[in-house]
């Protein structure tokens, strides 16, 4: 799996259950879940095993990104995992966020698990880490604004 897979690590200073409730309410995914300029809209959000969620981003040039997929692994403050498509980028991949209680912070480990090793290795020349880490700094500002 290791060669098939992209990892970002961060640590984010706030409590897990603040970065949990980020990743799990709607209304808090929209306000980062998307790189940076861009809007998200929730369509659909079912927070269960099974259960499938459906976001749509306007890109500057009008037109819609749609990211969506269903949950296959939840275990509480501990893994979000889901079969996702990121459309039209990115096909058939598994992310997955995992998160650690370190103190009053939360360690953090997404990784996105490619189908093979060569679409990996596309993804990321087409620039998967800016994306996801542009993310997850809109995620981190989010989160210093919810505990301020």
């Amino acid at each position: 799996m290791t060669n098939r897979t992209v990892t970002i690590q961060k640590t984010f200073d706030a409590p897990i259950e603040l970065v949990w409730e980020a990743w799990t309410q709607p209304e808090h995914i929209a306000a980062w879940w998307s790189p940076k300029g861009m809007q998200t809209t929730i369509v659909e959000h079912t927070f269960e095993v099974g259960g499938t969620w459906k976001y749509a981003m306007q890109m500057p040039d009008g037109n819609e990104f749609i990211a969506e997929g269903e949950y296959i692994r939840i275990r509480e403050l501990e893994e979000i995992s889901s079969q996702a498509n990121f459309k039209p980028m990115t096909e058939g991949v598994e992310i997955q966020a995992l998160f650690k209680k370190n103190g009053t912070k939360t360690d953090f480990i997404f990784h996105v698990v490619h189908p093979t090793e060569a679409y990996r290795i596309a993804q990321e020349k087409m620039g998967i880490l800016n994306g996801w880490g542009s993310v997850f700094t809109r995620l981190e500002t989010f989160l210093k604004e919810a505990t301020h």
